[in-house]
């Protein structure tokens, strides 16, 4: 049995979706289920589902060992401002599945997030301690004292999951996402509001360094990360944390105008304000770094920008139109 925390979000569905064509039995994780995630587990047959705390509770009891715990589940919005929540759901429910991975000898890996490197000053490398990283905004301070917190107890010395592995997804991608809704991908935004009216609105650029559609992002398609996932849990790299991006931004302008490619139709590209929310918590570059997976063994190539945007624009024409 393996388990997959988070399994009715995105990156989570999608892993579902290719472990369950592995014929793998699952057992999925996750918030109580509302109709628009519901959705992301069309097709398939063979799991069962857990609500998240009934799981934590279940941990030596019904579930008593794993082959894997893939977690994934967390609050995702960079707008949350309630540290105690956070702390708690992003941080505390993490440590309890890595000290249960450790206890019973299970292979553990977890969402990270590229929010750790905050406005990129330090650079998007895995490699840099995540003691000297200041994110932008409380989700990312989440993920980042998680980060410092497993590095510390394999540091010293204390029990540790067998193999465990942190991935930093930088800015994904790919089906299965319209439940996400404001925090969905821009690829999804576009289609949607194409589709809508014809047009799509990205943000002006708040630093004179990026014109506007001129900021930078790794987009990585989601299926890349399904694979960074698998690999590190199958594969031969040590255990640590690692980027899982393309290793080549793009520019809004360059997505979007890909998404509307990929519909068939020109290019309607206007500007607006960035939201007040927003404005100083927004990066205007990323680049993940992936010398240290590389170096691991991972050789796979990422999907082209184009290649995912019209494979994502190809699922959402027949999901969710």
């Amino acid at each position: 049995m393996i388990v997959v925390t988070g399994a009715a979000g995105f990156i989570g569905s999608n892993l579902a979706h290719r472990l369950a064509a592995e014929g793998r039995d699952l057992l999925l994780v996750d918030h109580p289920l509302t109709p628009a995630k519901c959705a992301n587990f069309a097709g398939l047959s063979r799991f069962r589902f857990l609500d998240h705390e009934r799981f934590l509770a279940a941990l030596g009891t019904e579930v008593r060992e794993a082959e894997a715990v893939f977690h994934l589940g967390a609050c995702s919005s960079t707008t949350e401002t309630n540290w105690d929540y956070l702390a708690r759901n992003n941080v505390g429910y993490t440590r309890t599945l890595w000290e249960w991975c450790a206890k019973t000898g299970c292979p553990f890996l977890y969402a990270s997030s590229a929010a750790t490197y905050g406005d990129g000053s330090r650079g998007f490398d895995d490699r840099t301690p995540p003691t000297e990283l200041t994110p932008l905004n409380l989700y990312g301070k989440s993920k980042n004292d998680f980060d410092v917190w497993a590095l510390a107890e394999v540091a010293a010395g204390r029990p540790q999951p067998p193999r465990w592995a942190g991935l930093k997804f930088f800015n994904v991608y790919g089906p299965r996402e319209p439940h996400k809704g404001r925090m969905a991908s821009v690829v999804y935004q576009t289609w949607k509001q194409v589709k809508a009216t014809g047009g799509m609105a990205l943000f002006r650029s708040t630093d004179p360094a990026y014109g506007d559609g001129g900021q930078l992002r790794d987009f990585v398609c989601v299926a890349d990360n399904v694979e960074h996932l698998l690999w590190l849990w199958r594969g031969p790299a040590p255990s640590g944390i690692y980027n899982s991006g393309t290793g080549t931004p793009r520019t809004f302008f360059d997505l979007a105008k890909a998404v509307f490619v990929a519909l068939g139709r020109d290019p309607n590209i206007r500007f607006v304000d960035m939201p007040a929310d927003l404005a100083g918590k927004y990066q205007n570059f990323t680049k993940a770094d992936t010398t240290k997976l590389r170096a691991a063994g991972y050789d796979r190539p990422p999907t082209a920008l184009e290649d995912g945007v019209r494979a994502t624009v190809a699922w959402l024409e027949a999901n969710a139109g």
